[in-house]
């Protein structure tokens, strides 16, 4: 017996090192269960509890598929529920996750984001977020610059490309497209509480709130463990192009 290794594929990149900035990419989304209930009962077990907040969220693995940075992968979380709230009590995070799993979908299976047609809303309505796992769209990845030197810069979806964008065609196609950077900013950091006095500050001293972390929280952030919610009925039928 002999092990021929002519046909391997090249080695992986090292560890550590960043898709670059800007980088166009074919994207499979693949869903890391964290153990807490999401709020159906196809979702038992899959969504992550933040280890800072009361956020449940969804993370996620994006692999690239094909060009000069296939089968590289990056990983990012995107709140589902709790965390900051809007002024209607609704989570923050959860609407701008919200946004970008439509834009998903709709790059996935060449919706026309302005298109709300019965038909095309349908394909929008999922069961469960499990539905997600294994979705294949067209994005653009950014390089994240930590805000603190303990922590290393990170990779994350500057946006997903959607099928009224040029690029579109040509990424899902397999296709290398030049990058465009983003050339992100550090987030800001989180302000730790301070000792003593520095506590209370005065009224006129206080800041105004950070903006809220779009995307929700990245994978390195530290905290406690939350508790999972009770799954809710599924749906009883599933979207069409989930059959196809």
């Amino acid at each position: 017996m002999s092990y021929d290794l002519n046909d391997a594929q090249p080695q992986m990149a090292p560890i550590g090192e960043l898709i670059p900035d800007g980088t166009f990419a074919r994207l499979r989304l693949t869903i890391r269960p964290g153990g807490v209930d999401g709020g159906t009962q196809m979702d038992a077990g899959l969504l992550k509890a933040s280890q800072s907040s009361d956020a449940k969220m969804l993370d996620c693995e994006f692999t690239i598929l094909e060009g000069p940075h296939a089968r590289r992968k990056f990983w990012q979380s995107f709140t589902v529920a709790g965390g900051k709230l809007d002024e209607k009590g609704q989570s923050i995070g959860w609407k701008i996750s919200k946004s970008t799993f439509r834009a998903i979908v709709d790059s996935a299976f060449g919706l026309d984001p302005r298109d709300e047609t019965p038909a095309t809303k349908a394909k929008r309505v999922l069961p469960g977020l499990r539905q997600l796992d294994g979705i294949v769209f067209a994005a653009r990845i950014m390089v994240e610059p930590a805000s603190n030197p303990k922590y290393r810069d990170q990779n994350r979806i500057a946006n997903v490309v959607l099928p009224d964008e040029p690029h579109y065609a040509a990424i899902m196609g397999g296709e290398t497209v030049p990058p465009e950077p983003v050339n992100a900013p550090p987030r800001k950091a989180a302000t730790a509480q301070a000792p003593g006095w520095q506590a209370q500050a005065p009224a006129w001293g206080a800041q105004q709130p950070a903006a809220p972390q779009a995307q929700g929280a990245l994978r390195s952030q530290p905290g406690n463990p939350g508790q999972g919610t009770t799954g809710a009925s599924a749906p009883a039928a599933m979207p069409a192009w989930l059959n196809g």
